[in-house]
């Protein structure tokens, strides 16, 4: 099943893939998706979100199911699996569960979440934090991407209706439980020889936007005591956070930044950068953007924030113990953000399990799972699975 979609979104010339969310690769793999629902004779169902989901047997609010899967959109230049192996396990074990002959007591349900990367955007998880209401409808809906176009113009031109967006209680009353198969983003399970791991906690983190204005001008002709160049405290900024992330114990990363005009023989009137910090500690990755924010010469917006995830610990341990087979499996904390910790933000039971990456390496081309580990992640998942139907 990873084959068909090897090519959607593919740069030929670097092996990574972009697949925005909305973007015509992305609406080729929700064709994807619909396709292997019906093939499976599931009901296909997208909600007012863009969220979709594939169901074995009739949910209602009296009646939830057990939900698996993960996402299809990635970051720019992302691998081939981080998101996609998710969806693609989840749809193997139900086929491996219905050659068991299973007879599931509740209903089971495959689900893609749109936008979860943010890469677009720039707030990640957008479809799962609209579903639970952690992200308010106007304000997602007004956010534009790099051509100036709004969620709204994109949902538009892809034939939805975007002032439907926001919580969703009937969808939300339909899941039960959810568990999400995933990559490791680590080099965990490689330490520990074990090639399924069970997610613990996701560290808290967050995005912030930083302006820096100055005043445009000729490159050639503005004697340096002249100029407003915002670049300088924007490079001050970079250095400082790396300073501080190791001096509070956390990460963080400028990876995107904004330059206007963008002329090489023009000094900017405008650089934008977005700051990603993480760590185990929330006090401290707070510490850590006001400590920046005090520092920098800039207007500072929080455009995303998630706090720490603690799994449910009985259904963390659960998971171990099924998906581990004689000896449990690890349990792992992770600083990536996943939609199963959106949804257990907002209550909803919750569980992740890792499938090994030999390279460590995501984000990125680099980014792999052997075969061999693939196929022991789809098991691990449908014993849980079968274990939480029945």
């Amino acid at each position: 099943m990873l084959e068909p979609l090897a090519h959607v979104g593919r740069d030929p010339a670097t092996g990574g893939y972009v697949r925005d969310a909305w973007s015509s690769a992305d609406l080729e793999l929700r064709e994807w998706f619909a396709g292997e629902a019906r093939r499976r004779g599931l009901a296909l169902r997208e909600d007012r979100n863009g969220n979709l989901w594939g169901w074995w047997g009739d949910p209602s609010p009296r009646r939830p199911g057990v939900v698996t899967g993960s996402h299809l959109d990635s970051v720019r230049q992302g691998g081939a699996y981080d998101g996609p192996l998710g969806v693609v396990s989840a749809f193997a074990a139900l086929d491996l569960l219905r050659a068991r002959g299973l007879t599931p007591a509740v209903p089971v349900g495959v689900a893609c979440f749109t936008d979860e990367e943010g890469a677009r955007f720039g707030v990640p998880c957008m479809g799962s934090r609209l579903l639970t209401g952690l992200l308010d409808p106007e304000r997602a809906l007004s956010l534009k991407d790099d051509d100036g176009d709004t969620l709204a113009d994109v949902m538009t031109r892809a034939g939805r209706e975007p002032h439907a967006a926001g919580r969703d209680d009937e969808t939300l009353a339909m899941i039960g439980t959810f568990v999400e198969l995933h990559v490791e983003q680590g080099r965990a399970l490689v330490t520990e020889g074990r090639p399924v791991g069970v997610a613990g906690a996701i560290w808290p983190h967050g995005r912030w936007r930083f302006d820096f204005r100055g005043r445009a001008d000729h490159a050639g002709t503005t004697r340096l005591a002249d100029r407003d160049d915002p670049m300088l405290p924007f490079a001050r900024m970079v250095l400082a956070a790396r300073e501080l992330a190791a001096r509070h114990g956390v990460v963080a990363t400028v990876g995107k930044v904004r330059v206007s005009p963008g002329n090489a023989n023009a000094i900017p009137g405008l650089v934008s950068a977005w700051l990603d910090a993480r760590g185990a500690d929330e006090r401290a990755v707070r510490a850590l953007v006001a400590d920046l924010t005090a520092e920098a010469a800039a207007d500072v917006r929080e455009e995303s924030w998630t706090p720490v995830v603690d799994f449910d610990a009985a259904l963390r341990d659960r998971l171990a113990r099924t998906a581990g087979g004689d000896t449990p499996a690890p349990i792992l904390a992770t600083g990536a953000g996943h939609d199963a910790g959106i949804l257990a933000t907002a209550g909803v039971p919750s569980a992740m399990v890792f499938v090994r990456n030999p390279t460590g390496v995501s984000h990125s081309p680099d980014e792999y799972a052997e075969q061999a580990d693939c196929e022991a992640g789809v098991e691990a998942l449908a014993n849980v699975l079968e274990d939480l139907c029945r």
